[in-house]
């Protein structure tokens, strides 16, 4: 399989001009062209990351910080900084290298491939979904909101889990339960009414941010 990178800059120009450059080197390009997008397409489990640090929405820092935990991966930053504080700070929160724009194309590309032949970790490859305040780690069935681990059960995780992979998708509570219990189910579906209930209360102590959606008359939803 192609080795994958993800190219994340506000500047389309750059963005658009490395895309061509890797795709012709054979790699697998996904792009992002500020910190929100870099979280959805982190999704991917890139080999390599080339992350811009000046983002007006959510700087490469902020991001780098949000995906370390997860990726394990080289993350390279591309920026005009050439302080040595900007340097601390970038490794400091999980960079491994820095890329001082302008830069020669052809020595990107060496670098890129340098990393990739020195990566000598050979990482699980998780499946995981980032969200505004959230992340979930559906390999180790977890959910973490600004760094705390919410103490959900395994019915609780199932719901989760069901609806955010199918964010923006309603389910009805009868179709819930189905799914989650299985047909062989002691309960019902105001089981499901129940668990949703403790979930949204175990959410709400950590944000303000409604991530289970009733749709009135219908069912639930995710609200990524």
């Amino acid at each position: 399989m192609n080795e994958k990178i993800l190219i994340v800059d506000d500047e389309k120009g750059v963005v658009d001009m490395l895309k061509s450059y890797f795709e012709m080197q054979t790699y697998q390009v996904y792009t992002a062209f500020n910190g929100t997008d870099a979280l959805k397409q982190a999704v991917h489990n890139p080999d390599i990351v080339l992350l811009d640090i000046n983002m007006p929405d959510m700087d490469g820092l902020i991001v780098c910080e949000k995906i370390r935990n997860y990726i394990s991966c080289p993350i390279l930053f591309l920026t005009a900084r050439i302080e040595t504080v900007d340097k601390i700070k970038g490794f400091q929160v999980g960079a491994d290298d820095y890329i001082v724009k302008p830069f020669d194309i052809d020595e990107l590309g060496a670098r890129v491939a340098a990393h990739l032949r020195r990566e000598s970790r050979k990482q699980e490859q998780n499946v995981f979904r980032f969200f505004p305040d959230m992340v979930i780690d559906y390999s180790k069935r977890e959910v973490t909101m600004k760094n705390q681990i919410i103490p959900l059960t395994r019915k609780e995780f199932d719901i989760v889990e069901l609806l955010s992979i199918n964010d923006g998708q309603v389910f009805d509570r009868e179709r819930i339960y189905e799914i989650v219990w299985g047909i062989d189910g002691d309960g019902n579906s105001d089981t499901v009414m129940e668990h949703i209930r403790k979930i949204r209360s175990k959410l709400a102590a950590v944000s303000l941010h409604s991530y289970i959606e009733t749709v009135w008359g219908v069912g639930y939803k995710w609200n990524g």
